[in-house]
């Protein structure tokens, strides 16, 4: 096994003791996502889609959501402290450089992309939450803040994944009304603030 699959092993290994129940399958589906839209996505972008909530799976230092008043703090913070988890993960592994410098600077700009490549990861990202972690936050937090993480997370989209989004549905009907309402509620913020 070279050192990226050992490092990428390791980061399952860890994902897998987090605390929240659909992280190990979300760090999978992020990275079958990012290799849907992009085929040849290299390997700092593959470590950073397994990678990307790492924050979670670290019980000592780890962000709590309950900390903040401010979503986007929260969001920013997290993938701060994931980068800073990764750097040591990476550094420990022996990833090169070129590697390790953009694997992280891609997990600390997951959550809001900026660029083409941190972009292609947060859409990878977005659409996992919609197709593997939606059920389990709802049952977990209730409609009300199922929507809105919902309508926060479908504004993050690119326009092409807020087509492909649409098409994701739920053996739970109540599951699929609930993000499509909150899909015509994004746009409907949308219209008001470009007004």
């Amino acid at each position: 096994m070279d050192n990226i699959e050992r490092t990428k092993q390791i980061i399952r290994e860890i994902i897998a003791g987090s605390v929240v129940p659909e992280d190990p399958g979300h760090a999978e589906n992020t990275l079958e996502w990012l290799l849907r839209i992009d085929p040849e996505a290299d390997e700092a972008l593959q470590i950073a889609a397994l990678a990307h909530d790492i924050d979670r799976a670290v019980e000592e230092g780890r962000v709590r959501r309950a900390d903040y008043e401010d979503y986007d703090l929260f969001k920013a913070d997290h993938a701060s402290n994931g980068a800073k988890i990764l750097r040591d993960i990476l550094d420990r592994c022996g990833i090169a450089a070129s590697i390790a410098d953009e694997a992280c600077r891609l997990v600390m700009l997951h959550e809001v992309g900026g660029d083409p490549r941190s972009d292609l990861l947060k859409d990878a990202d977005s659409i996992s939450y919609f197709d593997v972690n939606m059920p389990l936050y709802y049952q977990r937090e209730g409609w009300e803040e199922t929507r809105r993480r919902c309508i926060w997370g479908y504004k993050r989209f690119s326009d092409q994944m807020k087509k492909r989004v649409k098409d994701i549905t739920y053996e739970d009907e109540y599951l699929t009304r609930l993000v499509m309402e909150a899909i015509e509620q994004a746009g409907q913020k949308d219209e008001s603030n470009s007004v």
